[in-house]
Formats: structure tokens, sequence, C-alpha cells
């Protein structure tokens, strides 16, 4: 994970409070140095440390060499703490360090207040490997054992399970250090405030650089001798962090006009763009699938100027050379983290599903806008890897693979890419047939397989049809992929979260819809059924952020089950959207609405409009954050307005047609001077402007014509619409909820089309062309 930026704006007593807060945390942390913190970030590299060109991973793996497991994994554990009652991977990967770790409860702050110590709060997850390089270094070493165990109430958190803890300290690590990233190393006093933060620290002292050791030893030593300048220093940044964090809308405060906020992250956008293998970026480049699903929206209502054309096509040229790139996993399909070059060539090996969910979508939606079938055979093979690797037996989906695996069974330590990498010599032993062409001399050491060339393009290089060529093709991705199963397989993390999955429901929905794959859409309905299952609290009338896969293959809870935070309702309600609109089972539709209702209670701020992150009373947490930012995932408060707008067309409450108003007025400031940190948002923006069209086919429900209209429905790009199934049943929610539904009918028999603004419906049609054309218009 690479470095996270310093986000919000900050004024002359802030940046005081925050550069003062640096200075003295320099002083503690940086060996004969003022400034403060070794920033390094997970699945990143060392400073001085690069990635070798393409080919040449060979040397990269040996820099990267991990393992959490330890050198020997038949040996009894030495200790034994805490951590291993717990449910997740990465609390689990702790539970034999020499470390008296606590999880995240009230059992470790009742000891730091009755003992009167400071904690040491350390923040990861399982798949992260600077993660995996500071245990191995640190939380293994028995003498920093003694030392943390000692002086220190020790506390490990999974950022994924606990995001809300994350968000607050990793506030204040980004203010005082400038950057962040994983893991996160957080030192707090017992009332759970910090003072002093950075991100992985080394053994022992290198160079310039203090180690943890000496780290630990001077904030012993502060905490006994200068305790009060250490507790009111952290005190300053965290008043300052509330008052730079607060976002709200002002008395009179307008929405800002939908086509200025999207120019103006069009151009951007456009200024940072990578022409050659497109990105957002040099290197390292990430998907960035919220730039992507912007650019194609921005395109749907800007089709006949300049701006329009160029925007599709940075982000057609964007998705295929990620799609011919070692990013794309050729052999299991899937793609990994980000590249770490800017060819997409070499990648951070770890698969999170939510880049599966998210690009999966972005992959059909390209798929729409242009027509061309490398798009959509895109969209299944994720979702096929999806399906083989990421599923539980009970619908849910696991949250990532590791990018670290032991490279053979003998192997004692694991390396970075071990598991997808090929030596030449291994390919030509097990692809003799097949021309391998290699002009540069590239296919030395270890290599990441990728997509030069067009199937039609090679085939005539080698005088060989496009059909053979593509059998030859899928047999040696066959060959191959059967060769890595016989590998140590990377860790895989089956802690199953409400948000991701809801992430990854939207996927198979949209997908199956578009392609009218049946199969692709009952996945998406198994993946619902286990939320409602398994993720959601009948009797307490909420979601559960997690559960997890036991021992026995058993779908298991936390003793204490975590409860949802505001990404898990949003993404699950917008997954539920897009499952109603691709089967038009309405009771997705009821739940959508009924988890809508609960977020509105749980997270809405009455005063300053917009989602809290979080449970804005929890006492453990000193910070009421919204997120303001689409990074990795699109940020809650952007999915809601879209979600809210969705709703209020489909069930006709009018106080969901207000409330987005509400909540993008609160990010006014942010969307007017950097729509590109919210380029979801600005899509939200852009359907207030435009309005949404209601698309109600009067039919049938199992009848073909009814088929046809919805198929073609499907096959655009609309992304201001709601889809709608009037079939005559006016005792039904949507009748009930929608009166005027009882006044369009089906046409002589046949289903009928009816394209409304709000229910002001144009002329009906029964031919999809007819459907077509005056949905383009």
């Amino acid at each position: 994970m690479l470095r996270l930026g310093f986000a919000w704006s900050t004024s002359s007593a802030t940046t005081k409070h925050i550069a003062q807060a640096r200075l003295f945390t320099g002083s503690l942390l940086r060996k004969n140095s003022p400034r403060t913190l070794y920033n390094n970030r997970c699945s990143g590299l060392p400073k001085g440390l690069q990635f070798g060109q393409k080919s040449a991973l060979a040397s990269h793996a040996v820099i990267m060499a991990s393992g959490s497991d330890g050198p020997d994994r038949s040996k009894t554990p030495k200790h034994t703490n805490r951590l291993s009652k717990e449910k997740s991977s990465y609390l689990l990967q702790h539970a034999h360090n020499p470390v008296d770790w606590y999880p995240w409860g009230q059992e470790a702050f009742d000891k730091a207040k009755s003992e009167d110590k400071p904690i040491f709060l350390s923040v990861g997850y399982s798949t992260c490997h600077w993660c995996h390089v500071m245990e191995r270094e640190s939380f293994e070493d028995e003498e920093i054992g003694k030392i943390l165990s000692k002086n220190f109430v020790c506390i490990k958190v999974d950022r994924e399970e606990r995001p809300d803890v994350d968000k607050v300290y990793m506030t204040f690590v980004q203010a005082t250090s400038g950057g962040g990233g994983w893991p996160m190393s957080v030192w707090l006093t017992p009332e759970l405030k910090p003072f002093i933060g950075g991100t992985y620290f080394p053994p022992r002292d290198s160079g310039r650089r203090s180690g943890l050791k000496t780290v630990l030893l001077r904030i012993i030593e502060q905490w006994q001798s200068n305790r009060e300048t250490l507790e009111s220093s952290g005190e300053r940044v965290l008043e300052t962090l509330r008052k730079g964090t607060e976002i709200s809308a002002s008395p009179g405060e307008t929405l800002p006009s939908g086509p200025d906020v999207a120019n103006r992250c069009y151009q951007q956008l456009a200024h940072s763009y990578e022409e050659e293998y497109g990105g957002f970026r040099e290197a390292p480049k990430f998907p960035s699938p919220v730039n992507l699903m912007f650019l194609m929206s921005f395109w749907a209502v800007n089709r006949a100027s300049s701006e329009g054309a160029e925007a599709l096509r940075m982000v057609l040229h964007t998705l295929r050379m990620m799609a011919l790139g070692g990013i794309h996993d050729h052999v299991a399909q899937g793609f990994h983290r980000y590249s770490t070059d800017s060819s997409w060539h070499v990648p951070h090996f770890e698969k999170m599903l939510y880049d599966q969910g998210q690009l999966s979508v972005a992959y059909i939606t390209a798929y729409q806008v242009s027509g061309e079938r490398l798009f959509a055979d895109v969209a299944r093979d994720v979702l096929l890897y999806v399906s083989r690797d990421l599923s539980d037996m009970s619908g849910g989906f696991y949250s990532a693979e590791d990018a670290d695996s032991f490279p053979t069974v003998e192997s004692i330590e694991k390396r970075e890419g071990a598991f997808c990498v090929w030596t030449a010599g291994e390919i030509r032993e097990l692809l003799p047939d097949i021309v391998i062409y290699d002009p540069h001399g590239e296919l030395q050491g270890q290599n990441v397989l990728i997509v030069r060339y067009s199937v039609e393009l090679t085939a005539a290089h080698f005088g060989i049809s496009v059909d053979r060529l593509s059998e030859l093709l899928s047999d040696a991705r066959a060959k191959l992929a059967e060769v890595r199963r016989a590998r140590p397989p990377p860790h895989l993390d089956t802690k199953m979260l409400a948000s991701w999955n809801g992430l990854m429901l939207s996927g198979f929905a949209r997908v199956g819809a578009v392609l009218g794959d049946k199969a692709l859409l009952e996945r998406a309905e198994r993946a619902a059924c286990f939320l409602q299952e398994h993720l959601w609290d009948e009797e307490g009338q909420r979601i559960l952020h997690s559960c997890y896969r036991g021992d026995n293959m058993e779908v298991e809870q936390a003793a204490s089950p975590i409860a949802g935070f505001l990404d898990d309702y949003t993404f699950v309600v917008c997954g539920l959207l897009d499952l109603f609109e691709a089967t038009q089972r309405v009771h997705w539709l009821q739940w959508a609405e009924e988890l809508q209702l609960r977020q509105d209670q749980l997270f809405w701020d009455s005063q300053g409009s917009g989602y809290f992150c979080s449970d804005p009373s929890d006492p453990t947490l000193l910070l009421a954050l919204k997120q303001d930012q689409d990074g990795a995932e699109p940020s809650a408060n952007s999915v809601s307005a879209m979600n809210l707008l969705r709703l209020s067309h489909l069930t006709g409450r009018q106080d969901w047609i207000q409330r987005p108003q509400q909540l993008l007025t609160a990010f006014s400031d942010r969307l007017i001077k950097v729509p590109v940190a919210l380029p979801d948002m600005v899509r939200s923006v852009m359907a207030q402007h435009y309005t949404l069209k209601q698309i109600v086919i009067c039919g049938q429900p199992d009848a073909e014509d009814t088929a046809s209209l919805i198929s073609c429905v499907n096959s655009l790009f609309l992304p201001h619409k709601v889809l709608m199934l009037a079939d005559g049943n006016t005792e039904g929610f949507l009748y009930q909820r929608l009166p005027i539904l009882s006044t369009l009918v089906s046409q002589d028999g046949k289903a009928t089309a009816y394209v409304c603004e709000n229910f002001a419906c144009a002329l009906p049609v029964t031919c999809p062309q007819e459907l077509r054309r005056l949905l383009l218009e």
C-alpha cells in the first residue's frame, strides 16, 4: 500500500501546531536528525531499493523475502497471546509473537489505565508485505518483545476489521509526519490520545534512522520524565485535527454547478494522464476505478465534444493496457493490486476483493460504451477468478490473497510473487510447441507474463489462423495454471466483509445484466442471501461488519460481533440496487430501502449534513470523520449520494430527493477546488444536474418481448437512470409506492417501454430499436 497523502487544508495556527508536533516527534524517532518518521508503506520498498525493470524480478523477489510463519513451520509455538482467540487472519498471524498483544477493546483500555502505561497501537492487515516484514524483524524478536510487553499495553488492530480505528489514528500519523501507510505504529495515552506516530520501523538503528528498540527506549524515558509535554503536544494536534477534518454545509450554501465541477475534474485527470500506457501517474500505477467510471460518465453527457471523445479515449486505452499487462493475471485471472512500473508490467502481487468488484464494473461499462469484446471477456475473467478462488460455500466472498508465498514446499522464507512468476526455462519446458519470441533477451530470471500484441497481429506474425492461436494460448494457460496449482499457494484472508461483499455483489449483478448471463445473476443473488443470513442482525436491526470461515469451513462470527460501519451500509445498498435492476426482484429493493433508513439513523449528521464514517457516539473514537476522498474504494458519502437519488426514484420517498443535495453541499469546497479527489462524488453531482430517467418496462416478467426491451436497456451505459418492471400487479410494492405506474400500460398486448423524467413520460415504444434511439437522444 502506498504512502497516503495529507488531504485537508490547514490554517496558519494549524500549521504551527502540526509543525511543533513534527519537530517533537522527530526528536524522539529520528537518529541525529530533526525530521520524524521512517515513512515506509506496506507493499512498497524501503528508500534506495527499486524494482527491476520488466523481467528482472529475481533480484526483487530476494529483496522482498519475508515470512510471518517463521523459519520452522513445524515447531510448537513458544509463545501464545490473546490474539490466538481472535478470528481475524491478521491478528492470528501475531498470536505467537513474544509480545503480550491485546485486541482493541475494553480489557486493554482498562489495563492501560490501571497500570498507567502508554499504549503501543500497531495496525496492519493480513496481506500487507511490510506488516509481515516488521513482524519478522521486530515482533518475533525476544528482546523487543520484552521491552514492549513490560512497558506498554500492546494492541493489535486489523485495519480491515476496524477501519474506524485505523482512520482516526492514520489521520494523526498523516498530520504529524506528512504521510502514512501500513504497518502503522502509534503510541497513545491510557485515554487513547495519540502523541507519537509512524509507520514501519526497522528493529535496530540503521544509518541515521532510529530502530524500533531505540524509539521504544526513548518513549519510555520521555513518558517518565516529560509526560506532560508528550500529552499536551498530542492534545494540541488532536484539537487541530477536529477542526481541520470538519466537513459541513454552511448556512445558505448551495450545490455547485454539475457541468463546471465535472469539467474541472476532467481537466485535472487529463493533466495527470500518462499517454503511452494510460493511467494517471508514472509509477507506481493503481487501477483507480473511480477515475475510470467518472470519465465514462463524463463522456456519456459530452459525446459530441472533443473533451468527451478524449475522456473516452483515455479510459479505454487505460483499461486495454491494464488487461494486457502483468497487473492482470493471465494464468489464474483477476487483477493484482497495482503496478510497480509505468507499463502495468510488474505488479505488487496481492489481490484484493474490492479491486475485483470495481474493475468488473469498469470493464463491463467499457464494453457497453465501445462494443469491444475484449472488455466483456476481461469482466468475465475477473468474475471467474472470484468465483473460483475468493468464494465461500455460503455465498460470501473472501477479502484477499497475499503477495507473498513459499517458492517451493521446502522453502523456509516467503517471497513476493513466488506463486505467479516464471523462468524462461519453465516456460520452454512446459510449452515446447509454442514459439517463444524474445528479441530483446528479456526472458531472464523471474518473469511476469504479459500480452504484447493483439491476437490478430500475433497470428499473422507466426502464419497461423486466429482460431489456432486462440486454441494454443488457451492450452498454454491451462498447462501453466496446472503447474501453479501445485505450488505453495499464497495466504488467503478468509475474512468476509459486508462492505467489500457489497462491491462484489455490484460486479456480479452489473456484468450479469449486461451479458444476460443467468449464472452470474444467480451468483449475485447467492451473495445477497449470504449478506442477509450472516451479516444482518435481525434482532438488533443492524449490519455486522465481518464474519469468518471457521476450521470446518462453516461461517463463524466473533464473540463480540463488530457493528457495521458506513461503508458496509452504503456498498451493500448499492449492490442491492444493482441486483434489483438486474433481476427486477422487488424484495432486494425493499431490503435496500430498509438498510438506507437504518444508515440515516446511525450516521447522518443532522447539523452539518453528510454521513459520519462510523458511529459518532462511540467514546473510544476521538475524531468523528467524514471521508472526503475517493481512493482505492469510493467514499461512502459519494456512493450514498447516488444511492439516495436512485432510491428516491424507485420508492417515491420525497425526503430522499433533498438529502443527496444536502450531502453534496457539505462537500462543496472540496468539489469546487479539487474535484479530482472525489470523482465518484462528481458523478453524483452530475446526476443531480441531469436528473435521472425512469425507464419503465410494462410486460410479463418471463415474456420474450419483455426480456428484449430489458436487454436493450442493459446493453447501453446510461449513468443517470433507474430501470423498473411494471408487471400489472397493482397490489405490489412498486405500484403502491409509485401510483403513476398504474397509468402506464402495455400497447396492443406487447411489452412496452416508457422513458420518463420526473414521471413525465415520452410516447411508449414496443420495439427495442426504437427504445435504443429514444435512450440515446
